[in-house]
């Protein structure tokens, strides 16, 4: 059999080949320094993976230093395959988001069934049990034939993948801007359970332990994936289609229950998936934390076509593939219990004490290079930082309100913006209740997920309103933290700590890494302030299209812990007579707003601001006064302002609700002013709920005929519709345009 010629050393270098794997000059000279001698190909392509923005994150780092990472419970921060956090008896929950755009922009059913399946396998690398999955898309407007199609594959991905492996799929958030329109985004987040005991990291600990092998063969799908995620999409990504792996839920499924064993054996030394960059990034990382070597024999590597180089077995992302460390000596019971479910389970080579990354095939040395510069010495870049001009200018608009002429036809009209309409098209996909535990499905503020054999349940949520952070990204940032923690607080839940994915453009544009620098600075305020440190997380940059950028969106995971299930919450109105109360006063907000977007047809002016210290105070209010269970019904103002949350609180209750407003109408009803809610009150619990909610302001009552009715503070008559008028152009908007 012939095997393919590679590129010698000197001719990568005459010919800059390396440009082609996403390698700088700068960058190829410093390898060359380190090796002391010219890479050959294999060489190369590791360190062109290692050093992509994806796997080294050489771009950001200097941002990602700014969040606050520890705080009361966090056991494990970021730089595992997920972040944990303490829930109590000796318990804890185990959440990661990561993103998979590239590839569903261009393969957008595997793209994003293998970013459901990618982030499953962080979270149970560590040892934990996989009990809900969320997620978090953006895409352009669904006018376009494009459009519908990503949007109608992207979902069957996510659903193939999570009802196969029998994961619910509970909760988040949808989005649809122009800006998403080359370029959607597919963010994908897990969260598991796990014993304090079990908990596993990704190391290769111990001189002379095996290095195993275990789950699927490799194949030659998603080589370069990570290359191909650091970079902008073009007319000539259509071409890159390899780069996509392709997932197999069922495989994961063997995967996953074999590992959860696994982690109950002391034979287990450390676990690491082998996600972006395959072989290289599990073995690179894994030595590299560890301060050891790691030696392969490829030609032991099990493979699925033949004649596969070692290039390509390294930078190989076929997916359902873990590398483990096992203790020397105990290599058969870990065969015997992979075997049980199916699978491979092979020695490929040990643990070493020399630093190095040593890789043979064919009895030749095919690569020797220092583990620490293809991980934790990655190149660290702080690129050049401006202020865009449009910045400035929106912060000098002062916007008057817009005009609204007819209050009715303008709330059903909000109501049918996909960005708020129903998502009941999606997740009605999704199965929701396997496993049994889900408490609150999806379409409220936040899942609920109960713990067995325990009072707790967990809410999550994922959050981000990019408009907003496109117009001012520091408070666009405070807004996407504080907005996940105030769905957490409606459901019952205490925020514990987030988990981010930051989509942005080309870091090499200085206005775009600036926003990234104050959306950070942003979150990271809002982060301390709340108590809701970041775990960990996945950066996404190159999110461009022939140039032109996406709104910076850094998408915000969070999970809060409900201690006792009578604590649970949802949004609707639950019977007749109890009263209504709005928290928080409303401002003229229209900047980024759906009201604005909607007349406007672009969004313009300052972002909504955001005093987090109002924020917390109201949070832990509401929080308390939920506890004391004064409150019957919980749900923030967000996107369409308080007319749409109204609506959105009596859907599906066959319950009405007679409203008056003080102030000026179009301000009070479809201002995005921060920090609102509405709750419903039972009559006999108002007095005590008023003491601890003491900004709360009573507007009116739920009614018996489901008829929304908003009067002036004179009497008059401003909006009167029936709910299931409203309620239909909800639930009709999504599936009217997909036809």
């Amino acid at each position: 059999m012939l095997l393919r010629t590679e590129p010698k050393p000197d001719e990568i270098k005459e010919n800059k080949l390396y440009r082609q794997m996403g390698l700088s000059d700068e960058e190829f000279a410093q390898i060359e320094s380190i090796l002391g001698r010219l890479p050959n190909y294999t060489e190369t392509g590791l360190f062109s993976v290692m050093w992509s923005e994806h796997c080294s994150y050489k771009n950001s780092k200097v941002v990602l230093k700014k969040f606050p990472t520890e705080g009361e419970g966090v056991l494990q921060g970021p730089g595992e395959g997920a972040g944990i956090v303490d829930i109590g008896d000796g318990q804890a929950v185990v959440f990661k988001i990561e993103s998979h755009n590239h590839p569903s922009a261009i393969e957008p059913y595997q793209g994003a069934a293998t970013g459901v399946g990618g982030i499953i396998r962080d979270v149970f690398s560590m040892g934990a049990r996989p009990v809900a999955l969320l997620n978090s898309l953006r895409f352009g407007e669904l006018e376009s034939s494009r459009v519908r199609y990503l949007f109608q594959e992207v979902v069957a991905g996510i659903a193939g993948y999570g009802n196969c492996i029998g994961i619910p799929t509970v909760g988040g958030e949808v989005q649809f801007d122009p800006s998403y329109e080359g370029n959607p985004l597919v963010n994908a987040m897990c969260v598991g359970l796990i014993d304090h005991q079990d908990i596993q990291k990704g190391q290769a600990v111990g001189v002379g332990n095996s290095v195993m092998y275990v789950g699927a063969k490799t194949g030659r799908d998603g080589i370069h994936g990570a290359t191909f995620a650091s970079e902008e999409l073009s007319e000539q990504s259509e071409e890159k289609r390899p780069a996509v792996q392709v997932g197999d839920p069922f495989m994961e499924k063997l995967l996953l229950e074999a590992c959860l064993e696994l982690v109950k054996s002391d034979a287990l030394v450390g676990i690491q998936d082998m996600g972006a960059a395959g072989l290289t990034s599990s073995a690179a990382e894994m030595a590299s934390k560890a301060g050891s070597g790691i030696e392969m024999n490829l030609d032991l590597v099990p493979q699925r076509e033949t004649g596969m180089t070692p290039y390509e077995m390294m930078l190989s992302e076929s997916q359902e593939r873990m590398l483990i460390v096992v203790k020397k000596g105990r290599e058969g019971e870990v065969v015997s219990l992979f075997q049980k479910y199916g699978l491979e389970a092979v020695v490929v080579g040990k643990v070493t004490d020399d630093s190095m990354l040593r890789l043979t095939h064919r009895g030749e040395v095919v690569a020797e290079v220092p583990v620490d510069a293809l991980a934790e010495n990655a190149p660290v870049y702080h690129k050049p930082s401006k202020e865009p001009v449009y910045f400035r200018e929106f912060q000098q608009i002062d916007a008057p309100a817009p005009e609204v002429k007819d209050f009715k036809e303008t709330l059903i009209k909000l109501l049918s913006q996909p960005t708020i309409a129903s998502k009941e098209w999606v997740y009605q996909q999704y199965d929701y209740q396997v496993q049994t535990n889900t408490v609150v499905a999806p379409g409220s503020d936040a899942a609920v997920i109960r713990i067995r054999g325990t009072k707790k349940a967990l809410a999550m949520t994922t959050d981000c309103n990019s408009r907003y952070l496109y117009l001012d990204p520091e408070t666009g940032g405070k807004i996407a933290v504080a907005e996940a923690a105030r769905n957490i607080v409606c459901a019952g839940g205490k925020p514990l700590a987030i988990t981010d994915c930051l989509n942005f453009g080309s870091p090499e544009k200085p206005e775009i890494f600036w926003q990234l620098e104050k959306a950070v600075d942003g979150m990271s305020e809002a982060c301390k302030t709340l108590q809701t440190p970041v775990i960990g997380g996945n950066v996404s940059l190159y999110n461009e299209t022939n140039g032109t950028a996406i709104y910076p969106t850094p998408v915000v995971g969070m999970v809060g812990l409900i201690e006792d299930v009578a604590h649970i919450t949802k949004q609707t109105f639950e019977q007749a007579g109890d009263y209504i109360y709005v928290v928080g006063k409303a401002n003229n907000d229209f900047g980024g707003s759906e009201l604005q977007k909607m007349l406007e047809g672009r969004i313009f002016g300052k972002a909504p601001e955001i005093d987090l210290a109002v924020e917390q105070k109201r949070q832990q209010a509401i929080l308390q006064a939920i506890k004391r269970k004064t409150v019957q019904s919980a749900h923030d103002i967000s996107e369409g302002g308080l007319a749409v949350a109204l609506s959105e609180c009596l859907f599906g209750t066959g319950l009405g609700a007679d409203i008056k407003i003080e102030g000026e109408a179009v301000c009070e009803l479809f201002s995005e002013t921060q920090s609102r809610y509405v709750l419903s009150v039972k009559p006999e619990h108002r007095s005590l709920f008023e003491t601890i909610v003491t900004d709360a302001v009573c507007v009116g009552r739920v009614v018996d005929e489901p008829l929304l009715t908003i009067r002036s503070a004179e009497n008059e008559s401003i909006l009167q519709a029936q709910v299931s008028e409203l309620e239909q152009a909800w639930k009709g908007a999504i599936p009217c345009l997909l036809k």
